[in-house]
């Protein structure tokens, strides 16, 4: 998911005054909301089983909202970087053809993307591969029926797999944009593991102070990206929003018509995300055997692509554009926008050139 407008590194608290609720503040917030179909099922299998962790609630939330509409774009709940401009898919491709080249041009290499949005990515990505020279063929990793038939309008001809190791065993030339964040993570106050229990009639958490995350979804996929990459050869970009270095404290959040919202309300109709640690992230390839490029802005990456110079380039084909263009370029780099926040790391098998853009 991307980002908000909003501060997203304010307290979960501060949001709508209503963010981490304990059971003291459940009745209040329950009075004040209409209760979704996913939550009567999880208060239902809470009374039955005890308290959920946050790890069970996030990945049941997020698989009832993915499943059930598409949330991008100006009538959904948020918006991605290919979304923004075709500057960015089409730099990836570049990336991507480029790697693939200095490899010296093995056949048979693929294009992955894991979790595709709409396809617009995949779309500019191919677009510059096939002027470099690459046609490869399209896998999308993909569970949403919603979001697979919009990719299947946007690229015609893609395949798809409910996971990573279903994937060809060739070289990928693979793609996770906005991807880790959506998995889910596990939550602890003080050594405990934090979990959701029903208050008050409603959702709560059991408790609030000096929590701290990790995910051990985010690390068994980034695991298994990096074998098969190391096993058959290719290269893999991850870009999120995140840490450089591991860090203690609260990232889980929610975002519902482009604003930040309280994670307990309306379960199943808002998206549920969480900084990526991209310090595990790298430790996690490493040990997979991949090799790792360190950690880089998006910003900056975009910028060491060319971004400024596809952008001129834009604006001289159509003038017009040109103040779309300047926002849409500034909206990506700008630090005070996506250009900090969101991060960029490499992963590649240990005989493939690093991808370009990394110092």
């Amino acid at each position: 998911m991307a980002v908000p407008t909003a501060d997203p590194w304010r307290p979960l608290s501060d949001v709508d005054g209503q963010g981490t609720s304990g059971p003291d503040r459940a009745d209040r917030r329950n009075r004040e909301r209409r209760v979704t179909p996913l939550e009567r099922a999880l208060r239902d299998r809470i009374r039955a089983e005890g308290p959920i962790t946050v790890e069970a609630f996030m990945q049941a939330c997020n698989d009832y909202y993915y499943a059930t509409r598409d949330p991008l774009g100006a009538r959904g709940d948020f918006i991605t970087a290919p979304e923004i401009s075709q500057m960015f898919g089409e730099l990836i491709g570049a990336c991507l053809a480029d790697c693939w080249a200095r490899a010296g041009k093995p056949e048979g290499a693929a294009y992955v993307e894991l979790g595709p949005g709409r396809g617009t990515l995949a779309a500019d990505a191919l677009r510059t591969m096939r002027l470099a020279g690459l046609d490869p063929a399209v896998h999308f990793v993909e569970t949403s029926p919603v979001l697979r038939k919009a990719q299947a309008d946007a690229v015609p001809g893609a395949q798809w797999h409910d996971s990573v190791d279903a994937l060809p065993d060739s070289p990928l030339l693979l793609l996770a944009n906005e991807f880790l964040d959506a998995l889910p993570v596990r939550q602890f106050a003080n050594g405990i593991e934090r979990k959701v229990i029903v208050a008050g009639g409603g959702l709560a958490f059991d408790r609030d102070f000096n929590i701290v995350e990790d995910s051990p979804s985010r690390d068994e996929a980034v695991a298994l990206l990096a074998r098969r990459i190391s096993d058959t050869g290719g290269a893999a970009i991850v870009i999120d929003y995140g840490h450089a270095r591991s860090a203690a404290g609260e990232t889980l959040q929610a975002v519902r018509g482009h604003a930040f919202a309280p994670v307990l309300d309306k379960p199943g109709e808002q998206d549920l995300t969480a900084h990526v640690d991209f310090e595990a992230v790298s430790r996690a390839a490493s040990a997979a055997g991949a090799a790792v490029t360190p950690v880089t802005t998006q910003g900056a990456w975009l910028q060491r692509l060319g971004i400024d110079a596809r952008a001129r380039s834009l604006t001289a084909a159509s003038p017009e554009r040109a103040d779309e263009i300047a926002a849409a370029r500034d909206r990506l780099c700008d630090p005070a926008a996506m250009g900090e926040l969101f991060k960029v790391i490499a992963i590649h098998a240990p005989d493939w050139p690093a991808p370009a853009g990394f110092e």
